[in-house]
Formats: C-alpha cells, structure tokens, sequence
C-alpha cells in the first residue's frame, strides 16, 4: 500500500484515547487504529527505509512497570527510522533526531568534543544552521550547574550541561498530512537534521555496552 498520509480518523482516534484510556475504548477502536494509524505509518516507513535507514515502529503500549501513571496506552503513534524518529498524535506529526540520552562513555566524549574548539564551533554552527530552518535543537536532562572538571563560564556552557541532545520539530494538524505530502515533510526533516546526527556519530558514537 502506497503512503497516502493519515486520514481524520487517525487524530480522532487519539482525541478519544486521551479522553478514555481504557482497554474498552482500546478494542471498540482497534480496527480504527490498524487501518488509519498503524497502516500509515507503516507504509510511510517503507518507503524511507530505502533511503534513510532500518525503521521500527513502536508498540502502542506503555510500560507501566516503574510508572505511577497507569493508563495503558500511548497517545501517539511512533517510529525510528534510520536516526530519526517520527511520531504522529491528536496534535499532528512531529519528527526529531540526535541521541535523547547517553551513556556515561558515550556523555564523556560528547563533552570533550563540546568543549574542544574545532568540534565545539562545529556543533554550534549545525545548530545555527537548523534553527535558520525552524528546527528546535533541545538538551535532554540538563545540569543547572557546570558538569564537574568544567569552567562555569566556558563559552559553550549551555551545552555542556545537556546530557542529551535532540534536534526536533513539530507540524500542527494541517490538510496535507492526510495527503501524500507528509512524506516529504519527514524526509526534508531527515535530510536537513543529519548534519546533528553525523557530528554525533562521529565525536560521540555508540555507547561502549553496544559493542559487547
């Protein structure tokens, strides 16, 4: 099945999800739920796995394990596909890149090469770039104070206390995302965000466990 967008049903399906997050609302709108959410997404990612990267789309279920939020079900739809992520809800679609945590090797060598002139003004000018684009580049999990071993007032500070770093951006719910054209539009993120993603992988990479 060609990617044709996701039709009105798919948002009113969230809007009564977060309204009734119940297994009962749940299975009265499975079918709504494989057909106009699930089916999409999948078909988009098909057609972006040839260009961008393996996909995984993720389960619509919760973990409630460590939560004290018991409610069963996500209101929103995600995937990973290649370094992005793409996520659609009752507010419209989002996308983002980059690492949304590291590990404690993986946040040493993102901070060596934060604070190292070359690679530091590398990062700063991606993210100048993207912001020029309307894409939000955002820390994850920050420290209110200076990272231990670092001045307080080095010139890069700011992102130096992040231990996570994400390029995002979202779409409110317009008529072409039941169209064809929201392919476009995650692709375009995809395509203008990788300059993030190939400054992490190369100053940061994967975390060390990853290799085991």
């Amino acid at each position: 099945m060609a990617f044709q967008g996701w039709p009105e049903e798919a948002l009113d399906f969230y809007d009564g999800l977060e309204a009734d997050n119940s297994r009962t609302y749940w299975l009265a709108h499975k079918d709504v739920y494989e057909t106009c959410v699930y089916g999409p997404m999948a078909a988009l990612m098909d057609e972006l796995e040839p260009d961008h990267g393996e996909t995984k789309i993720y389960r619509p279920y919760r973990d409630l394990r460590f939560s004290r939020d018991k409610t069963p079900y996500k209101t929103a739809i995600g995937a990973h596909c290649g370094e992005g992520y793409v996520q659609l809800s009752a507010a419209g679609l989002a996308a983002g890149t980059g690492m949304y945590g590291m590990s404690p090797d993986q946040l040493e060598r993102y901070r060596s090469a934060v604070a190292a002139d070359a690679s530091g003004a590398q990062l700063e000018d991606v993210i100048a770039t993207l912001s020029k684009q309307d894409i939000d580049v955002r820390g994850r999990d920050s420290l209110k104070s200076a990272p231990r071993g670092y001045p307080p007032d080095h010139p890069r500070i700011e992102l130096l206390r992040h231990k996570g770093l994400v390029a995002w951006k979202e779409w409110p719910v317009e008529p072409w995302l039941a169209t064809a054209k929201a392919k476009n539009v995650v692709a375009d993120f995809l395509i203008v965000s990788r300059p993030l993603s190939d400054w992490l992988a190369e100053h940061v990479g994967p975390a060390d466990d990853a290799h085991r």
